[in-house]
Parts: structure tokens; C-alpha cells; sequence
């Protein structure tokens, strides 16, 4: 799939495989746990298991539905991922019992409500990539502070989109009616591909014209982007690499209210900042729209799809990013953290400059 790449350094050579020795994935729950309810909250590390399988495992070994057991999000399969998830209370015996060559019960305690989905602040990750030379080691530390600096695009990352990399194709043919799938699960799954490929797409028609923001003169902005000349002066000052639109519906980061950006010099600094965000359309039913020269460009990349539509960070700030280079491995080490929905294979490409896929095939 296309997509624009935000910094502005050459391509950076390396590989990656994702596995439990290179991709740690560690969830930040969004709250403590109260420890008291009658809800059984687990810490549990899983190796090379899906969250839908050891949901499955768990659910199989007590004799219970999958439904019954709570999680907050979806954790990769093939990583070493630790993450929580919630059961009745009356299960803490058998579970005291349970054993598994992939997992492990690392600690327990209680809660008063069941974990549901979206219920957590983010994830942390180590990542390893390898066959790193000593001036690709020395360029990625470089770009490790710009991303510090200015964050990334929180575009949606191939897992999203199928090992055959055409879900989002099905579910265009869905919401068009050309295709009929009765099964509900796969029907919301293939519509959500759908509008992440729209909300790539967009962000990327938005780099770009960032781009061209950066790197052409006012006079031959006018007739690029077909904006008077006052609005591209003001977009020119902007100190952040993603150029604001008027009337993109901005929101307070890392969570809060949506409004609408102004076009002032004040609210710009508040994302330089990190204070806020604009964010993204995913295409469907009771979406906000943006207004102004914002929707001007977000309104190629609207659908109409039988799903419920909402808004998404089109930038977020990575967290305590943390790079070493091991020249003697050839290897290059990075702890970071991301908040929930954002991937860290799209981290990796915003490094890379290309899709990290092949990689892995």
C-alpha cells in the first residue's frame, strides 16, 4: 500500500523479523486496579499465541465462552507480549491449576468491572533490528530525535489489513453492496479495513501537502493548493512538520475534547507542543466532519459505509524513546511507547522510509 513518509532523511537499511527474542510487547493498563471485586484480573505473559488463541486456550481449559474473558486490546502473535485480562472470580482456583507451555500466570489481582476492549493507555515495546552497519546506527540515533521532536503519522499498519494485504478490498465491495457476508464478526472486521485504507490514504494526501508546504514558495503554493496567499503565510510559519488546515477538528492529546482549529498562530504551537492533535476520519455513519480548506481534502477520502464513523489521532507522540546500537551484533535496540491503536511496524517504517513487511515474508 502507498504511503508517504513524514521526516525528510534518505532510506535506512536494515531487517527486522518479528519474533519473542526481537518484539516485546508490554500493555499499560488505562488505570490501577483496584484489587477488591468480583472480577479476577490476570498478568499474563504469552509466547507466539494470538490474543484470540490464548482467549481460546483459557476459555477451552475451563469449560467456558470466550466471551467471559475480558482484555483490553489485541497483542501480536508472533512476540513476546505480556497483557491482562479479567475472569469471573470463581475461576481463581482452576486457574491456580492451569498450565501451558506458552503461557504463564505472572501475578493476580481484583477488579470491580470486567476489562473491556480500549481499556488501556498504551503499550510499550523493545524491538531488535539487525544487519545495522555503524552509519545506519548512527543515522537512525539521528532520527530517533526527530521523532522525539515531532512524533509520527498514525497510520494504520499492515496487520489492519490481512495476511493477504486485501481486507480493506472486501470490505469497499461491502459497502458498496457487491459482497454479502453474513458472518457479523468478519463483516465489522473487513468494514474497519475499509475505512483504515480511506484514513491512510488521507494521510498521506496530507503529508504530502505538507510537503509541498515545506518546500515550494508561497507564489507557487497558490496555484499547487489553490489557497490565498494569508492562509499559506500562516501554514509556512508553523514550526510543527504536519501543516495545519483550517477547520481540521483538532483534540486534546493525549485524550479530550474535539474542536475545530482556527487557524492561529497560538493553537499551532499547542501541537508543536504536544498538547494537541488533528485528527483523521474513519468514513461512516455520525461522523464529525471537518470544515473549512480541512474538508476540502478530507472529503475525497469519505465513503459512504454502513458502519458507525469516528475521528482518530492523525499524529501521536511516541514516549520515552530509548535507541542503542550494539556495533558488535550489527544490531540496533529500541524501547518506546505508543498509545492504544498506534502500531510500532509503523515506527519502524517511518524509519526504514519503506514497508517492513517483506522483512517478516
Amino acid at each position: 500500500m502507498d504511503r508517504l513518509y513524514a521526516l525528510s532523511h534518505a532510506p535506512i537499511e536494515f531487517h527486522f523479523r518479528q519474533n519473542p527474542n526481537d518484539f516485546v510487547v508490554e500493555e499499560i493498563p488505562l488505570y490501577p486496579f483496584s484489587g477488591e471485586g468480583e472480577h479476577l484480573v490476570l498478568h499474563v505473559r504469552k509466547k507466539n499465541l494470538s490474543t484470540f488463541e490464548l482467549v481460546e486456550i483459557i476459555a477451552r481449559y475451563l469449560g467456558i465462552q470466550k466471551k467471559e474473558i475480558g482484555y483490553a486490546g489485541l497483542k501480536d502473535k508472533n512476540a513476546l507480549t505480556y497483557q491482562y485480562i479479567s475472569l469471573h472470580r470463581k475461576y481463581e482456583e482452576a486457574m491456580e491449576r492451569f498450565s501451558h507451555p506458552q503461557i504463564k500466570i505472572l501475578s493476580k489481582t481484583y477488579h470491580k468491572n470486567k476489562i473491556k476492549i480500549g481499556h488501556l493507555k498504551g503499550n510499550r515495546f523493545f524491538i531488535r533490528v539487525k544487519k545495522v552497519n555503524p552509519t545506519n546506527g548512527r543515522k537512525i540515533s539521528e532520527v530517533l530525535k526527530q521523532i522525539e521532536r515531532f512524533g509520527m503519522p498514525n497510520f494504520f499498519g499492515y496487520q489492519r489489513f490481512g495476511n493477504d494485504n486485501n481486507n480493506h478490498i472486501q470490505g469497499e465491495r461491502i459497502a458498496k453492496g457487491e459482497k454479502k457476508e453474513r458472518n457479523p464478526k468478519i463483516r465489522k472486521l473487513l468494514l474497519s479495513a475499509y475505512q483504515s485504507h480511506l484514513f491512510n490514504l488521507w494521510l498521506s494526501r496530507r503529508i504530502e501537502i505538507s510537503k509541498l508546504v515545506e518546500n515550494f514558495s508561497k507564489e507557487e503554493l497558490e496555484s499547487l493548493l489553490n489557497m490565498p496567499k494569508e492562509k499559506i503565510v500562516h501554514m509556512k510559519k508553523q514550526e510543527h512538520i504536519f501543516k495545519l488546515l483550517e477547520g481540521d477538528l483538532m483534540q486534546h492529546y493525549p485524550h479530550g475534547r474535539l474542536f475545530e482549529f482556527d487557524g492561529s498562530e497560538e493553537e499551532a504551537k499547542r501541537f508543536a507542543k504536544k498538547e494537541s492533535s488533528p485528527t483523521g476520519a474513519l468514513s461512516g455513519k455520525r461522523l464529525k466532519p471537518s470544515s473549512q480548506f480541512a474538508w476540502t481534502i478530507e472529503k475525497n477520502f469519505l465513503e459512504e459505509i454502513p458502519a458507525d464513523g469516528q475521528r482518530r489521532y492523525a499524529w501521536v507522540f511516541p514516549e520515552d524513546i530509548e535507541g542503542r546500537y550494539v556495533e558488535d551484533e550489527a544490531w540496533y535496540e529500541f524501547h518506546f511507547t505508543l498509545p492504544k491503536g498506534s502500531y510500532a511496524t509503523v515506527f519502524l517504517e517511518e524509519i526504514a522510509k519503506k514497508e517492513i513487511r517483506s522483512n517478516e515474508e
